[in-house]
């Protein structure tokens, strides 16, 4: 980001200094009580030692503060810019159309463009679900237990993964994806009655097709910067008298 004086220099620093400091308390918060509650369950977090303990709880608190203080850099840019405020036409469309969906279809929609983020959370959240129930056991050693725990985690992660090619395969018969064609109410029609298809490009990320709409605009500029002056040309050849030709 250019910083152009060193007013703006002074409060873009200040808003990072003060969201690293708040993810920093945060990330230590958090670090200490899940050290704290990890020791009195496991006996690996009560055998390690003092420093370690400490290390475990900076580096949260660390890590915390590093991405808090990158989101208020980038969040105080996209505030001082109002070039990313912009809302193209794309993306207007497509949260109108959003908006129109049920509940369900919204959520099938959610899930499906999340599919990826659903798949790793599902491998985490059953690779800890599996431990902890296979940790009951007193007839397993440490290793077994792990072993046990992630063959049960792969099982329910393979399930996630044939329900995402599923989703795949229906993206890919339906047209759907980064073009999608959709029925809207025509434009030209003053009853609102008629539908008509349209394909609405998924934007990968906030104001892709933000040029588009720019060239398009300029576009419209020159035609009617065209059409006016093919106006002026026959208003000016209609109020001149043409000379009379000579014999």
């Amino acid at each position: 980001m250019k910083i152009l004086t060193q007013e703006e220099e002074d409060e873009h620093y200040h808003a990072t200094v003060v969201g690293g400091l708040k993810g920093g308390l945060l990330g230590l918060a958090v670090g200490f009580v899940g050290v704290y509650a990890a020791q009195r369950r496991f006996k690996t977090i009560r055998d390690l030692t003092l420093q370690m303990k400490a290390f475990l709880v900076t580096s949260s608190g660390t890590f915390s503060a590093i991405i808090s203080a990158d989101k208020a850099s980038r969040s105080y840019e996209f505030n001082r810019n109002p070039y990313q405020r912009y809302r193209d036409l794309a993306s207007l469309e497509i949260e109108h159309l959003e908006a129109q969906k049920p509940t369900l279809q919204r959520l099938k929609d959610w899930g499906s463009k999340n599919r990826y983020y659903i798949v790793t959370a599902s491998w985490i959240a059953s690779m800890a679900t599996a431990f902890a129930i296979v940790n009951r056991s007193k007839y397993l050693t440490r290793a077994q237990k792990l072993v046990q725990a992630r063959v049960y985690a792969q099982g329910l992660t393979l399930a996630v993964l044939i329900a995402t090619a599923a989703f795949e395969v229906r993206d890919a018969k339906s047209g759907e994806g980064r073009w999608e064609t959709v029925k809207v109410p025509d434009p030209n029609d003053p009853t609102h009655k008629n539908v008509i298809e349209k394909r609405i490009h998924h934007e990968a990320y906030d104001g892709e097709d933000l040029w588009k709409d720019m060239v398009a605009a300029q576009e419209r500029k020159i035609e009617e910067r065209k059409l006016k002056d093919k106006n002026n040309e026959n208003h000016v050849s209609k109020t001149i008298p043409k000379a009379p030709q000579s014999k």
